[in-house]
């Protein structure tokens, strides 16, 4: 018991003091998930949205994969990766492999299909009770989704939100692309298991304190973005 108190107090002295081990990792942690964040949002939010709105040959396929994929293991992303950076793979050339950008890469695959299936769910329910009045004012395709994303500002923010939640727990897939390579690939959640492995609790309980932190920031956006969309709504 003393030795776990001791690790907590070790880990608080971490984080107070700004110690730079810790803070370097949690900054790469900040970069690659945020970043892979934003491409998962630049590509899903639009196909969720042409998802609910389009009508074509093949769309409930394409809907019933997007949904598939939200529970893909990230093993198999961090596996499809490893294969496509590597060496013997397409892109190899690149030599992207074990770098910043093969995790971004990785989970940005990951969190895309959860944002694009819930940004999908989102419109296509704001779509059934907007359609009539759009028709009546016959607005074309792209201004029918322009203004559905419009109204659906704060509900797809909570997508958003979702897939920075599952980013950031993420540890299989970029492990494996990454491969957790001091000062250059260490994130929060590889040097945990990494550092508990090695006994050095200290640094691993410093960075699941904070892990929790984001965790709870994350929720506390979430629980108060529902709260502001329930107040506009009986507003």
């Amino acid at each position: 018991m003393e030795e776990i108190r001791t690790a907590f107090a070790a880990a608080f002295k971490l984080i107070v003091t700004l110690d730079h081990n810790l803070f370097e990792i949690v900054g790469l942690s900040l970069y690659v998930t945020l970043t892979a964040v934003l491409i998962a949002c630049l590509i899903g939010l639009p196909l969720g949205a042409l998802l609910a709105v389009g009508r074509f040959p093949g769309r409930h396929l394409v809907v019933v994969f997007i949904n598939s994929l939200m529970g893909l293991p990230p093993v198999v992303v961090g596996l499809v990766v490893y294969l496509m950076l590597s060496s013997a793979g397409p892109f190899g050339v690149l030599q992207l492999l074990y770098t910043p950008t093969a995790m971004i890469i990785a989970q940005a695959l990951l969190v895309t299909p959860i944002i694009a299936a819930l940004s999908r769910q989102i419109i296509e329910a704001l779509h059934g009770e907007y359609d009539e009045m759009l028709r009546s004012m016959h607005a074309g395709r792209m201004a029918t989704l322009s203004t559905l994303i419009w109204d659906a500002r704060y509900s797809l923010v909570t997508a958003a939100l979702a897939g920075l939640g599952r980013a950031f727990a993420e540890v299989g897939a970029v492990m494996i692309v990454g491969g957790n390579i001091n000062h250059v690939t260490r994130v929060m959640t590889t040097a945990i298991a990494l550092e508990t492995s090695k006994g050095e609790l200290a640094l691993a309980l410093g960075l699941g304190i904070i892990l929790v932190g984001l965790s709870i920031m994350i929720n506390t956006a979430l629980m108060s973005l529902r709260s502001e969309m329930e107040r506009m709504a009986y507003a």
